[in-house]
């Protein structure tokens, strides 16, 4: 109902539903009444996760009401036509809580090397941002993973766990991508569960950071923060003697951390978790993937950018933000850096080149612009701000994230 409207529209419209006036609801957030009334007729950008979470507690609904975030996915030959309903039933299966329940339907256990490089194959689509490959070849991933860990025993069962683990950190990593929150944090959960019978730190370090991907995407920052605080209490003492891959997931848990300081304006936690970070990616020496962590000098660069961008600092991220060189990571990784320098630019009013950027970031990851809201929010910023009818560009833009043009 509200997906083509700006976040700050969606303020105003859950506001009167509410039946709050911008006087009440401005003071329940430290603002005043004159700050709401430009937010809530565009004349302010919230694009400030910090303050949109404040906004959404003191009305009471969810972040994800006031992003509006589609989480309907685009039937492709990628996904075919069974696509998150057939995943949440995967989740959802009681059978998946304990075998006294019994298990569900399978063939004999998949051999290792065969799991294994189904798990590569999701997590290698996660990160080419192939969101409706992975959740259609998920389910059947899952209920593989599941009986390998209730089949094998010793070493093959430590690692079928850790096999299952990951393709849990996979669901719950494309869940999240696409607005599915609460079945990301069901994902996750279960994950961190199998992680913990792998025998391998590094995955349990790594389902960590799935767990504090899900706290950030439903504004729960104060828990994330607590819980990179807590995980990192648990795997700094074997940092020492630790491989590349560990150090890879160590440093990323932190990157995660600084994001979630960062959206809740805490801005000495989030240079002490960027320092931590950085410390580990010198260590590291190079870019890498270990674990698909993107784990790296750049990618502490680029979290630096979309920190400056949470806190409000946009000259800095709209400054530094165009010169990192993100070549060498992942697609996810360099989209998620365009739709932030996007976002500082366009704060900078400087739309056309951040509409530029957007559009060149989807011919890489289409699922991707499409799913995340500021992508959203740039494009109808855009439309917005122009006099008379955008361009044709612009207007076949807002139709692929289906926006719908006035006029």
């Amino acid at each position: 109902m509200t997906e083509n409207l700006t976040i700050g529209e969606r303020v105003a419209w859950y506001r009167h539903r509410r039946g709050l006036s911008q006087e009440v609801l401005a003071g329940l957030v430290g603002r005043t009444a004159d700050w709401l009334s430009k937010a809530e007729n565009n004349r302010i950008e919230l694009d400030r996760l910090s303050v949109i979470t404040s906004l959404a507690e003191a009305l009471d609904v969810s972040l994800g009401d006031l992003l509006a975030e589609p989480t309907l996915m685009e039937w492709s030959s990628d996904s075919g036509n069974r696509t998150v309903p057939a995943l949440r039933t995967a989740l959802m299966d009681y059978r998946l809580l304990t075998p006294l329940l019994g298990s569900p339907p399978a063939d004999e256990p998949p051999a290792l090397p065969d799991l294994r490089a189904n798990v590569v194959e999701i997590l290698d689509a996660y990160q080419a941002s192939r969101y409706g490959f992975a959740t259609r070849r998920l389910p059947s991933l899952l209920a593989d993973a599941l009986a390998a860990s209730r089949a094998y025993s010793g070493p093959e069962g430590q690692e079928s766990h850790a096999q299952l683990a990951l393709a849990y950190q996979g669901a719950a990593m494309v869940l999240g991508k696409v607005g599915e929150t609460e079945l990301a944090w069901l994902a996750a959960d279960r994950g961190l569960t199998a992680a913990q019978h792998s025998g391998r730190n590094a995955v349990i370090g790594s389902l960590f950071r799935a767990v504090t991907h899900c706290l950030l995407a439903t504004g729960r920052f104060a828990a994330a923060i607590q819980l990179v605080n807590d995980a990192a209490a648990v795997m700094q003492p074997k940092l020492g003697k630790a491989d590349d891959e560990y150090v890879s997931v160590y440093g990323t848990l932190f990157l995660t951390g600084a994001m979630a300081a960062a959206r809740a304006n805490d801005r000495a936690t989030t240079q002490a978790f960027l320092r931590e970070a950085n410390e580990n990616a010198q260590r590291l020496g190079a870019d890498a993937n270990h674990l698909w962590t993107a784990f790296g000098p750049t990618n502490v660069a680029i979290h630096c950018v979309a920190a400056a961008g949470e806190l409000g600092d946009i000259q800095i991220a709209a400054d530094l933000g165009p010169r990192i060189d993100t070549s060498g990571l992942p697609v996810e990784r360099r989209v998620r850096h365009s739709i932030e320098v996007a976002r500082a630019l366009s704060a900078w009013n400087r739309t056309d080149e951040a509409l530029a950027i957007l559009l060149e970031a989807e011919q890489d990851a289409p699922e991707q612009v499409r799913h995340h809201y500021m992508s959203r929010e740039l494009v109808i910023g855009g439309i917005r701000g122009t006099r008379g009818r955008p361009s044709q560009t612009v207007a076949d833009l807002a139709r692929r994230l289906h926006i719908v043009v006035g006029g």
